[in-house]
């Protein structure tokens, strides 16, 4: 992004940290708007988290943050809708489900990303990767799941669910390439019918979760004030998902997603005396090595590949780590750098309930 000729530059490891902060911020923030407070609306918040963030780029963009770079409109529909889609059947698998399954759901979004950039893209996950994948996953397991209670109209919505998911994040990453458009022109295109979709579709379906209606809830000044953060903060939250996803992969940024997990299980017990067990405590410490076994093998295979391909031949990696020097590429104006893959997704409300 470019500010008056000069080149605003946020390498990977910056984008990482700007993911890991703001979204631990939002789960905090929305821990105490829906627990505390009553408003446990998550569909319809997260359609004005979009709005927000479009206006907010609006005017990154009037003011001359970045260049506005329209493509295929075909194409940035149809990722908007599905990604506002996945969001809305993660809320319903969250209503149809034990938090449990729904812990389950999102263990689940790895390997099937794993499976289909495998099937699809060709991708190799070396036996490593898969090893450091496995640990983690079983850490992030024995943390956050408990009951595991099954029922056909949950399981079938969490399918659909983790489907929508990994493909909107596949296609996150793959979009910024094929395109060449960084990840704030691609969040600037595509947030309108993100937050159009979840919009429509919100209120409907907050009402059929909670059996309130979302305009007729009482509006306390309290009320307002979180909202109003939480909109503020989920505009660095977007931002921070796009560019980490342009710039590595999704399977990185889904293990990203379980690192702020195990932070916010931390930090609710530390701030908020949240319950703790031993259960939470090794399963964290198991998906923390899973984590760095993870971020060491992406790294020391980026190295190899460096070392193997001349820098003419540049050769992109399969596997991101979560923080790398080798990967310290820069978003510009015209696009991003080959890095990672979201979804998720944007902020999904799930994560403050959970």
């Amino acid at each position: 992004m470019g500010v008056g000729g000069e080149k605003f530059q946020l390498g990977t490891v910056g984008a990482l940290s700007l993911s890991v902060v703001s979204s631990v911020s939002i789960v905090i923030c929305n821990k105490a708007l829906m627990s505390s407070l009553g408003f446990n609306f998550a569909t319809t918040l997260t359609s004005w988290h979009l709005l927000v963030t479009f206006c907010s780029l609006h005017v990154a963009l009037w003011m001359k943050f970045f260049e506005h770079k329209p493509f295929d409109s075909r194409t940035v529909m149809g990722f908007g809708v599905l990604n506002g889609i996945s969001i809305g059947l993660l809320n319903l698998s969250l209503g149809f489900n034990s938090v449990g399954f729904y812990q389950m759901t999102k263990l689940a979004i790895i390997p099937c990303t794993v499976i289909l950039e495998t099937l699809f893209f060709r991708k190799k996950f070396s036996r490593s990767i898969q090893l450091s994948l496995s640990v983690l996953l079983f850490g992030v397991g024995v943390a956050t799941v408990t009951d595991l209670q099954l029922n056909a109209v949950g399981s079938i919505l969490s399918l659909l669910a983790i489907i929508t998911t990994c493909v909107a994040q596949i296609m996150t990453n793959t979009i910024q390439k094929k395109f060449k458009v960084s990840s704030t022109q691609l969040l600037y295109q595509s947030c309108p019918y993100q937050s159009l979709t979840l919009f429509l579709v919100g209120p409907f379906l907050d009402g059929f979760l909670t059996n309130q209606n979302v305009f007729a809830f009482d509006y306390t000044s309290q009320v307002v004030f979180f909202i109003v953060l939480s909109c503020f903060i989920s505009v660095s939250v977007n931002f921070s998902t796009f560019l980490v996803i342009g710039k590595t992969s999704p399977v990185t940024y889904q293990v990203l997603g379980h690192l702020k997990t195990c932070l916010v299980l931390t930090f609710g017990y530390v701030l908020l005396h949240d319950p703790f067990s031993w259960r939470n405590i090794l399963g964290i410490l198991i998906a923390v090595v899973g984590m760095g076994l993870y971020s060491y093998f992406c790294t020391a295979e980026t190295q190899q590949k460096n070392a193997e391909v001349s820098p003419q031949q540049g050769k992109e990696s399969d596997s991101a780590p979560l923080m790398s020097d080798s990967l310290s590429k820069v978003e510009n104006g015209g696009g991003v750098v080959d890095d990672e893959p979201l979804k998720v997704p944007m902020w999904s409300s799930k994560y403050s309930r959970a």
